[in-house]
């Protein structure tokens, strides 16, 4: 259910509407603007009776029954988009197109400063790198773990870049957090149901990757996991799923964007690299992203893919990563204008 309070409803008549909904056995989950109060409330108890309390008292403004079967990340919980801030000074989801950029795996110090640098002198917000890395076959590279860990926060604190790494278990939540500004959940781990509820409590916001064969549906209850308890904080990634197809290493969805858009406030990402695995790919798609109005891109980039251990052919190089942030430049300014124009009542 929803209910929306009186405009200006005091503490005491907020608390005292949360008693009565847990009275009935419901969870609650609010969001509180400047002049109104959002309680959404999720559980099995007598939907009817709670609805009909509640709307008989006199600081409920409205109570309704919430339709999807995803809750808190629905367009009916919280009809307003939501904006993310992550270390203090990155916004993403509100008027400000954030792109993330980095190498899929740190393999050295130089290699991630040099990264870093190269991310930031393209006008990325967030350094992307794995020190866990999830692979198909057991005899690749697994990572450098929490040494590379230790090296993302040294390129973090020699360019400012905020950093987004992936967790892959709910045993290592807290050991990532210690160290990341955005906790990534991979395609493979989305229906991790233990590590989407320890990110619940993790106090970092989520990047959480569509699964390769997940529907939009699963990708927004995987969301529902980590907002019910209690983490508001969650992006959603587009990065391609597995069909037929084999030109590409998968198949964007990315009509997928604007469809989250329709369904959820959660901000939505493109992830043009995994989308395609072929970097002369990368620029077209990202161009679709951003004309499709989602909120940023994850990119991956490398100072030398030709070197790298992990995913070189979809890494652009230094000269292309440039020219595309600079060609993105006049679509970007576009989307921003688009954001900021009053949608009409």
């Amino acid at each position: 259910m929803i209910i929306s309070m009186r405009k200006n409803a005091s503490r005491v008549e907020i608390d005292s509407v949360i008693q009565r909904i847990e009275d009935f056995g419901y969870k609650i989950h609010t969001i509180e603007g400047e002049e109104r109060v959002v309680i959404g409330a999720i559980g099995v108890g007598d939907t009817s009776a709670c609805l009909e309390a509640l709307e008989a008292m006199n600081c409920v403004e409205k109570a309704v029954r919430i339709s999807a079967p995803y809750k808190f990340v629905s367009r009916e919980f919280k009809p307003n988009r939501t904006t993310i801030t992550v270390a203090g000074n990155v916004h993403v989801g509100n008027s400000e197109f954030v792109v993330m950029a980095g190498p899929c795996s740190v393999e050295s110090e130089k290699q991630i400063l040099e990264s870093a640098e190269l991310a930031a002198k393209g006008g990325a917000k967030i350094l992307r790198g794995g020190a866990f890395k999830p692979r198909t076959s057991p005899y690749d590279f697994q990572g450098m773990e929490e040494e590379g860990l230790k090296l993302l926060a040294k390129a973090r604190e020699h360019t400012g870049l905020a950093i987004v790494t992936e967790v892959m278990s709910d045993n290592d939540v807290s050991l990532v957090a210690s160290y990341a500004d955005v906790m990534q959940v991979g395609a493979r781990n989305m229906q991790n149901f233990a590590l989407l509820k320890a990110l619940g409590k993790c106090g970092k916001p989520v990047l959480l990757k569509r699964g390769l064969s997940s529907t939009i549906k699963e990708l927004l209850m995987s969301a529902e996991y980590i907002v019910a308890h209690g983490n508001n904080d969650v992006m959603l990634c587009e990065r391609g799923i597995r069909t037929f197809e084999t030109a590409t290493r998968n198949t964007c969805d990315i009509v997928a964007c604007a469809v989250l858009r329709e369904m959820t406030h959660l901000p939505v990402i493109l992830d043009p690299s995994h989308a395609t695995g072929k970097r002369s790919l990368v620029p077209a798609l990202s161009r679709a992203g951003v004309a499709i109005g989602a909120d940023g891109l994850i990119v991956e980039i490398h100072p030398n893919p030709q070197k790298a251990i992990s995913d070189g052919a979809q890494s652009l190089e230094p000269a292309q990563w440039l020219d595309m942030m600079k060609s993105l430049q006049p679509y970007i300014e576009l989307w921003k204008a688009e954001r900021m124009t009053p949608v009409a009542v």
